[in-house]
């Protein structure tokens, strides 16, 4: 079955359009300015290479920092115009508060201004383009799904929340009929005979069969499927399009071949790769320590006012490989939060005191725990420790939970940069799955974007 395929992108592909976009339009804006109005201050020649390249950086950092990068933000003007903007004052900042990489300040200051608004002049006009054009619904792909109706609702959900292009039409269900059949109305289906004939009507570019058990696939089904292989047509399996769209492990559809799904990464047993982890571990909490003694007058008379009562709180948590350790915070609920027993925290806590929600949401409340790095009890980067008694708790619901464990907790991690604070069950699960993502694929890179997303959490107040 031969067809014209749509054209479309795929998530890898906007992403890297996004930045090499963004750096080629602020070039180009600089030239046009250099031409029309006797702009010099960062003129485009070979004898600047250097400084166009600073440049780029610091758009390229601060531009993943306030999340331009982002395809569900940048799908949305308004959303993307206040993220541009403050990715383009804090690079020029930036870029004007170092002169041994950048260009000496120019005598007419006026000359500042139009760089400022030539960079988010031109980024947004191409953005604005980006929304017309390329996150149009003509370059959506276009996405058949095949499984058993009982896991739809929680197929479709994180998929579309993830990637706004990716775009499910329809699905088959794949279980044999049954007199008592389940509906679902939140997706329109089709019927299993016309599997080839819907590809061809809806312009379908792929299949994603999401079968928690194959042996489920009514034998039509299984012959087009295989039809359709032969002739080249892309069919993917559901944990695979999941993990590479939303940058989790989905646990619940990993059954007993898990061994196919955690080829966890090699970085975990690289020593000269956690010999550098372990150093820029002991370095971040030198730092952050000193930062700490420096903000701790303010935090003192903070807790004296507005959270009467010890200034730490020291808890038990679940560490590298289960082994148990003290962890140091400060505190931010009231004494005797859990007098009658733990229990999670929600929101809008009524045990999180006025000056406790200030720590929380600016992450200050972490800052003793450089402490436990420097120990060797937590690293910088990596699951969140949690206490024994969720653990206990949460392993008995969770398939893989405690496969966290293998490696040391961390101050921050990918569940920490991606999810908001974990109060339920549920929210355990979505953070578990980012957890093992990242145990998966652990590498500097990953480490890398970790940080810079942290800032993006500490400065968007996030926290809880």
């Amino acid at each position: 079955m031969s067809q014209k395929k749509s054209i479309h992108f795929e998530i890898s592909e906007r992403k890297i359009l996004l930045r090499l976009v963004d750096l080629f339009v602020v070039i180009l804006g600089l030239y046009i300015l250099q031409i029309c109005i006797d702009f010099d201050y960062l003129t485009v020649n070979k004898n600047n290479i250097g400084y166009l390249i600073v440049l780029g950086i610091y758009i390229t950092v601060f531009g993943t920092v306030f999340e331009i990068y982002d395809l569900q933000k940048s799908s949305k003007l308004d959303v993307t115009f206040r993220n541009i903007v403050l990715t383009a004052s804090t690079s020029v900042l930036f870029y004007l508060l170092t002169p041994v990489l950048t260009p000496f300040l120019p005598e007419r200051r006026l000359q500042i201004i139009y760089f400022y608004l030539g960079i988010i002049g031109m980024i947004f006009i191409w953005r604005w383009a980006y929304i017309v054009f390329v996150s149009a619904p003509r370059f959506y792909k276009k996405v058949l799904l095949v499984g058993e109706i009982s896991n739809i609702e929680n197929i479709i959900k994180p998929l579309n929340q993830s990637d706004p292009n990716y775009k499910i039409v329809g699905f088959i269900n794949s279980e044999p009929k049954s007199e008592s059949p389940i509906k679902f109305k939140g997706l329109k289906e089709f019927k299993s005979v016309d599997l080839l004939q819907v590809i061809k009507e809806e312009k379908i570019s792929e299949i994603l069969v999401a079968s928690y058990n194959s042996e489920t696939i009514t034998p039509e089904v299984y012959h087009d499927l295989i039809l359709l292989l032969d002739q080249g047509f892309a069919i993917r399996e559901y944990t695979q399009v999941f993990e590479e769209i939303t940058y989790r492990v989905p646990v619940q559809f990993v059954g007993k071949d898990f061994y196919k799904y955690f080829p966890f990464s090699r970085s975990n047993q690289n020593t000269l790769y956690l010999f550098f982890h372990r150093v820029f571990d002991i370095l971040f909490s030198v730092i952050g320590l000193f930062i700490g003694v420096l903000l701790l007058p303010f935090i003192l008379l903070g807790n004296l006012i507005a959270n009467k009562g010890p200034l730490f709180y020291f808890q038990e948590r679940v560490g590298q490989n289960g082994k148990l350790f003290e962890i140091v915070k400060l505190r931010s609920m009231i004494v005797n939060a859990e007098a009658a027993g733990a229990k999670w925290a929600e929101k809008n806590d009524s045990r999180i005191t006025k000056f406790g929600v200030f720590l929380r949401r600016s992450r200050l409340d972490e800052v003793p725990q450089f402490v436990n790095v420097l120990k060797g009890d937590m690293s910088i980067i990596g699951p969140r420790p949690e206490r024994s008694f969720f653990v206990n708790e949460l392993s008995r619901i969770i398939p893989f939970y405690e496969t966290r464990h293998i490696v040391k907790p961390g101050l921050t991690g990918w569940a920490q940069v991606n999810t908001r604070y974990g109060s339920s069950v549920d929210d355990s699960l979505t953070k578990l799955q980012y957890d093992l993502y990242y145990i998966k694929h652990r590498s500097v890179f990953l480490d890398i974007n970790i940080v810079v997303k942290t800032l993006s959490t500490i400065l968007y107040y996030r926290g809880q």
